[in-house]
């Protein structure tokens, strides 16, 4: 909707938002009105470098025109019904997605957080049906992020932070261990444990890859003391990391993956994908969901997914994100610089995150802070190295400008 066809100033948009919304969110000062490509632009009439894609979702680009072909036609046909009716869209992108990423069986849901719930109690349930009542426990990551839901919420290894704070009693039978530290994960498991679960790279953590002797060594222990391994791959999923899911980049394949945010390219459509040997926990009635698997929501995943994979947008990621990160290397007060793929970790030697991501507004790019010293850039995957080079060339402006140089 343009503002002209509202009637509203920029302003009483703002205004009605902070009157009326519940805010949980630090908003960024302008009103978005459409986008293409890489930018976003206002109702004033700016462009705005995106280099925060939505959070990681829109990796085809902002108004992908074959996404949103695929959503204008399937909207004029029919875009909602239960589950209970055979579709197409539900039976091509199943196919699509399942072969492509080497599973057998595919759940749908509406959002990352609900692919983590439906995660977990898949492990749950397996453990629980295949070992006895008390095989529930799932061992997670120290500075893991898994969603905001109470499940979700619980497995997020962030105790007394404000993704917990306020909220307890969380959900029992989840236990932190130190990321990449294979020997603390082993001396973990208890009886009870039914299975690991983390990201192949830290997010919200900081931008942490997986060493890939640790996600193959959890893949071995997890077989031999009949575990399931889960990987949360919300934000890795769908060529961020160089490869089309990141396990298959690590060649460590899960039992249980769940997926989002690029899988639909801004329409909200989240998933689990499974072995058959876990799936078949999952009987009638067992799990479900009105929206998940909406005819619309996989017309549009499966258009955002076969563009992802037949324009090898992956690729460019593990291009890109090399080129990215070593223009972020050489900008001044850099102290670390952490990626695979389009997923990067720029930290600084001070706690100038939130001021060089302001920083980065003022120049009109959007990026997003992690803690205190880390910047988190994680463009649409079909830029290019001029774009990168602007991106370096704004950031740098807002280094200077924290830094009062």
């Amino acid at each position: 909707m343009l503002l002209k066809e509202t009637g509203l100033t920029t302003q009483q948009v703002i205004d009605l938002t902070e009157k009326y919304m519940i805010e949980t969110y630090a908003r960024f000062p302008f009103v978005a009105e459409r986008a293409e490509g890489i930018y976003i632009y206002d109702t004033e009439g700016n462009a705005w470098l995106d280099f925060y894609a939505g959070i990681a979702v829109n990796s085809c680009g902002n108004c992908n025109p074959v996404v949103t072909k695929a959503i204008q036609e399937q909207a004029g046909q029919i875009v909602h019904t239960f589950n209970y009716p055979y579709s197409i869209p539900q039976a091509v992108l199943a196919k699509f997605i399942c072969e492509t990423i080497g599973m057998d069986k595919i759940f749908y849901q509406n959002s990352g957080t609900e692919a983590n719930e439906a995660m977990i109690k898949l492990a749950r349930k397996y453990g629980v049906d295949n070992f006895g009542p008390n095989r529930y426990e799932i061992i997670t990551a120290v500075k893991g992020f898994h969603g905001r839901t109470y499940g979700a919420m619980s497995a997020t290894g962030q105790p007394g932070s404000c993704i917990h704070k306020g909220f307890e009693p969380l959900l029992p039978g989840f236990k932190y261990v130190e990321y990449n530290n294979l020997k603390a994960w082993e001396d973990a498991i208890t009886p009870n444990t039914i299975a690991f679960m983390l990201e192949p790279v830290q997010g919200e953590g900081g931008v942490i890859p997986a060493k890939p002797e640790f996600l193959q060594g959890l893949r071995d222990l997890a077989d031999k003391n009949n575990m399931l391994l889960c990987f949360d791959e919300v934000q890795t999923g769908w060529g961020r990391t160089g490869a089309i899911m990141a396990y298959m980049g690590y060649g460590v394949k899960p039992d249980i993956v769940s997926m989002a945010k690029a899988m639909g390219n801004g329409v909200a459509i989240g998933a689990i994908c499974a072995t058959a040997k876990a799936a078949s926990a999952f009987g009638a009635g067992a799990h479900g969901s009105t929206f998940g698997g909406s005819i619309l929501n996989c017309a549009a995943s499966y258009a955002a997914v076969t563009t992802i994979v037949g324009e090898k947008l992956y690729e460019n990621a593990a291009v890109m994100g090399d080129y990215l990160s070593d223009l972020f290397a050489k900008m001044p007060h850099v102290k670390d610089v952490r990626h695979r793929g389009l997923l990067v970790g720029v930290e600084f030697d001070a706690p100038k995150g939130a001021d060089i991501k302001h920083g980065c507004v003022d120049q009109k790019m959007l990026v997003t802070a992690i803690g205190t010293s880390i910047i988190r850039v994680i463009p649409p995957l079909v830029i290019t190295k001029a774009d990168c080079d602007e991106c370096a060339k704004r950031m740098t402006l807002a280094v200077k400008e924290a830094y009062g140089e």
